[in-house]
């Protein structure tokens, strides 16, 4: 259990990176578009403009995150970490908080700002909790009275 409950923190963390990658190429593919011609509007972006997947596999990745994140703190209850619990439950709420702020940020664009830094903290709490899953949780030996 202990390893899953790391996979899935590495997963987690993995998945930030490509988010960011999937938004970046997406991003990028439309600028290049537009410069070279392209109209960008909603009929563009629900068509085959390049870019325009990227932010689809955008979203769903989100949605994949807050699965494994779940994952993860169903396993946590399992894994014998110590704090392994608190520590998916934070990757949990990093999840939420990421996943609702890119919804939120349709709606209220300058979101958008607090999206990508939330992103930063999910990726740091990810890895720390696959970094602190690795640590053996201290042992409590009794010193006779003898010897103390």
């Amino acid at each position: 259990m202990r390893t899953a409950y790391r996979v899935l923190a590495l997963a987690i963390a993995a998945l930030v990176v490509i988010q960011a990658a999937v938004i970046g190429y997406g991003m990028f593919a439309q600028l290049n578009w537009i410069d070279h011609g392209g109209t960008l509007d909603k009929s563009a972006l629900e068509s085959s403009a390049p870019g325009a997947a990227a932010f689809l596999l955008h979203g769903l990745n989100g949605g994949i995150a807050l699965l494994l994140s779940l994952a993860l703190l169903i396993i946590s209850f399992f894994a014998k970490i110590a704090q392994g619990v608190r520590w998916a439950v934070i990757v949990l709420i990093a999840t939420v908080v990421q996943v609702a702020l890119g919804m939120l940020s349709h709606t209220l664009t300058a979101v958008g700002a607090l999206h990508w830094a939330v992103a930063l903290v999910l990726f740091g709490v990810a890895v720390g909790a696959a970094t602190h899953a690795r640590k053996l949780a201290p042992v409590k030996e009794r010193v006779p009275t003898d010897v103390a």
